[in-house]
């Protein structure tokens, strides 16, 4: 796997997917890869085109529509039912909320149309795998980044403020975990002292920045540590900073993951710690490998699967993909690994010290 993950890792970056539903030729196979939300805007801008031109090289027959429930489960629900009227041959889900999934996986299974599972989990019905990065590892990336810098802190207690994924989710409950094996051996010798902590319904980062600027205020402004589970819950206190007028550095916000090009320039200005690395490419291709054996009747490549997702009704086979830390010491591996170009990060903040050394 990690040659075939640096192969990827190597190749250029794509343009966007066509969102709208297209004509269909007669007898042609329908995937419908239905995203959850335009808040995390890696889908429309990363996922779905990689997905839809590994889909050409693996199984150019097929039709691949893409479509967005814009953060409402009653609108993919609608979108599965829809997608089975138009004789969808296989649904990619990322779900808008894992926990009301349960009647579209139903409807699919109903209709004896196969559902593999992309990046977010879906509780409650039949699917033929999973592919998402090991969210475990994860979780564990962060939490051991944020305890190295809360432990080097020359103050005790360290005021946190836990700004967490969407509840109910696996990965938010792996994210979770993965931070407190590191985080907890703090709290309880008292090195960290938890001032505020909050789920986000959706990861919207609106949500996030409101729960941050209102943990500011209650705390008067004495949090030392903000410590997301995205870049969209990290940007949140970003920007909760920012409108409180703080500086880069005056305090510590970490836990970031996909290595957004926001979330980098984040980093580069000092704002944000860290990003976990997913690289989106890897994770849409192993997509699209694991949807292509499926319609060709050959069933979720054993190969591939190297875990398991419990999703309430069954043991999904996980396909587990690899992560890495990226901070402001190693941004250019994002770079090497074609995911960002130095232009693409360092733009609007060229006069940031890492863009004046590396963006020539």
């Amino acid at each position: 796997m990690k040659q075939l993950v640096l192969s990827l890792l190597a190749t250029s970056v794509l343009g966007l997917a066509t969102i709208s539903t297209p004509s269909f030729a007669a007898g042609e196979k329908k995937v419908f890869f239905l995203l959850p939300n335009a808040t995390t805007i890696r889908f429309e801008s990363r996922d779905a085109p990689f997905f839809t031109t590994a889909m050409k090289e693996l199984a150019p027959d097929v039709k691949v529509i893409v479509q967005n429930a814009q953060g409402d489960p009653t609108k993919q629900q609608a979108q599965i039912e829809d997608a089975i009227a138009q004789g969808a041959a296989l649904i990619l889900l990322t779900s808008a909320d894992a926990n009301l999934a349960a009647g579209g996986l139903a409807a699919a299974e109903k209709a004896k149309i196969p559902v593999v599972l992309y990046d977010h989990d879906a509780v409650g019905g039949k699917a033929e795998a999973h592919v998402v990065f090991d969210s475990l590892s994860v979780g564990k990336a962060q939490g051991k980044r944020a305890a190295e810098l809360i432990a080097a802190m020359d103050k005790k207690p360290v005021k946190v403020a836990r700004v967490k994924g969407n509840q109910g989710e696996y990965g938010t409950g792996q994210y979770e975990a993965g931070q407190d094996e590191f985080l907890k051996p703090l709290i309880d010798s008292g090195k960290i002292k938890v001032v505020c902590e909050q789920y986000t319904q959706n990861w919207d980062p609106v949500l996030a920045q409101s729960f941050a600027e209102d943990c500011l205020t209650r705390n008067s402004g004495d949090v030392d540590v903000f410590i997301g589970m995205n870049d969209g819950t990290t940007g949140g206190s970003v920007a909760a900073l920012i409108s409180q007028k703080f500086k880069p550095g005056d305090k510590l916000v970490t836990g970031g993951q996909d290595a957004t090009v926001e979330a980098l320039r984040y980093v580069a200005q000092g704002w944000q710690d860290n990003s976990v690395l997913k690289d989106l490419k890897v994770e849409a291709t192993y997509a699209a490998k694991v949807v292509s054996s499926v319609l060709k009747g050959e069933g979720v490549p054993k190969d591939l699967v190297n875990g398991k997702v419990n999703n309430k009704f069954m043991d999904v086979p996980a396909v587990f993909l690899p992560v890495s830390n990226i901070t402001l010491d190693n941004l250019g591996d994002v770079v090497t690994a074609g995911v960002w170009t130095w232009k693409e990060i360092c733009q609007g903040i060229e006069q940031t010290e890492v863009c004046k050394k590396n963006n020539k």
